[in-house]
């Protein structure tokens, strides 16, 4: 049923999204010729000088199943139960700017001038509101009715163990997604038994039977690790029955959220950690992006850091710049570059804490930088030469890096990759003095996840999300 029913939402998307382009298209066209925008001089367009629409609409024939194709490649059309709003929107105006991209180059190589380039940059806005307004409405009308227990996907588990657990706190965590769980098959534990009112209701042996009597969309094998010797034959049984099976690993703790395997003649190898940024081609994209980014900041921030280390000068006593020793990629230390925001002090006194609220060695204007990360502007330099990158982990401290590589698990994962100016973890607010655990969840999934098109977006999000701090102390 529930697979039934995505096949038609799907199918239901694609209409709509191609409804949305026509109708993006024709505001766009009437935006740009009749309405009060051709009184403006920037807009300003003389009758009977451009294209009838008749004209212009042959377009269409080309545009619209040339953005279906991109929204399908986009994997806007996979089941959205689970996802976030703003990856959804993302991809939406990623897509669409590719789908201008290459409209613009096919209008380049036909010789095409007469076509409005001010028009198709509205159609393009124009098109990405709308398809994200519809596509908020759909998701918020299925989160509702999933709410009230319609167009669930019903699921059993197979297997008592900490994976399972997890995964009932996530399902039970996002009722929105839609997932029923009806109970758990396990041989250790007594039938009855339950977690988070998900009950114990059989036996392994018993899965081929509840399959039968039962529909299920689902199955998830959550299998205690050292049950595994039963893997292959509940996989058999589920593979057997049809149903879409799912597995949840007992060591997800220490495996990567994106496995990749590798076919070693016919032997399939899991790696435990994939890093994209270990790639050469990644790493050099990241490196240019890096280059040109940081050249720019020091172009455009070069008299506000100017002001600012006058103020520095002008409100208190000792050098503008500060330097610091930070632990960088591969476990090198390098020096840190900010500006100044503490009065002077020993080199002992200096390195045994960070800043906490109210710390007295704080400048009156040290706060303020502090608090809006203008003190962090001269790491554009540690950028330029190599040491950092515009994105990525925030480095620590040789002395704290020892300390939490022993208590906090998969700690010094996070060197793999180059420490970052802004990163994941501080637009989600895990920055200053906040927990050092969800700041490395963070910064693992960025490293596990990393794209170009991830750090423009980080990047984004830290004009509106990073730059004050209400953690900065």
């Amino acid at each position: 049923m529930i697979k039934d029913n995505q096949k038609t939402l799907n199918r239901l998307h694609i209409l709509m999204d191609a409804i949305i382009i026509v109708i993006s298209y024709l505001i766009a066209y009437y935006l740009r010729f009749y309405s009060f925008l051709t009184s403006l001089q920037i807009f300003n367009v003389e009758k009977g000088s451009f294209y009838s629409l008749t004209i212009y609409a042959r377009s269409l024939y080309f545009l619209v199943p040339l953005y279906l194709i991109i929204y399908n490649w986009a994997k806007l059309y996979t089941p959205k139960r689970g996802k976030r709003r703003w990856t959804e929107f993302f991809h939406i105006a990623y897509s669409n700017f590719i789908g201008l991209s290459f409209y613009f180059f096919v209008l380049y190589m036909l010789r095409e001038d007469d076509i409005s380039r001010i028009f198709l940059g509205m159609f393009t806005v124009t098109n990405v509101i709308l398809s994200t307004i519809a596509r908020m409405t759909i998701t918020n009308i299925l989160r509702s009715i999933r709410r009230k227990g319609y167009n669930l996907k019903h699921v059993i588990l197979v297997g008592y163990s900490r994976a399972s657990e997890a995964y009932i706190d996530r399902i039970f965590a996002n009722p929105q997604w839609g997932y029923y769980i009806h109970g758990i098959l396990d041989d250790n534990m007594e039938i009855g038994t339950s977690y988070k009112k998900v009950p114990v209701v059989g036996r392994l042996e018993q899965l081929e039977e509840y399959l039968t009597k039962m529909s299920l969309d689902e199955i998830a094998i959550t299998l205690s690790i050292m049950e595994y010797d039963h893997l292959e034959k509940v996989v058999a049984i589920c593979e057997k029955s049809g149903v879409h099976t799912k597995f949840v690993p007992d060591y997800y703790s220490f495996i990567s959220t994106k496995p990749y395997t590798e076919d070693l003649y016919g032997l399939p190898v899991i790696n435990i950690r994939n890093v994209p940024l270990s790639n050469t081609f990644n790493w050099i994209s990241k490196r240019i992006v890096d280059i040109i980014g940081s050249l720019i900041g020091i172009v455009v921030f070069s008299i506000p850091m100017l002001l600012v280390a006058l103020l520095i000068k002008l409100t208190s006593e000792g050098p503008v710049l500060f330097s610091q020793v930070r632990v960088g990629r591969h476990n090198k230390n390098f020096k840190m570059y900010k500006f100044r925001s503490m009065t002077l002090q020993p080199k002992e006194e200096e390195v045994k804490a960070w800043t906490t609220s109210n710390d007295v060695r704080v400048t009156n204007f040290g706060k303020f930088i502090r608090r809006t990360s203008i003190d962090e502007l001269p790491q554009l330099f540690n950028i330029l030469k190599g040491d950092m990158s515009l994105v990525g982990p925030r480095p620590e401290r040789p002395q704290f890096v020892e300390k939490f590589k022993e208590v906090i698990p998969r700690y010094m994962i996070k060197h793999q990759v180059p420490p970052g100016l802004t990163g994941w973890a501080q637009i989600n607010g895990y920055r200053g003095d906040t927990s050092i655990a969800k700041r490395i969840e963070h910064d693992l999934y960025y490293i596990e996840n990393w794209t170009l098109g991830f750090d423009i977006k980080i990047m984004f999000l830290t004009i509106f999300k990073g730059f004050i701090n209400k953690n900065a102390y």
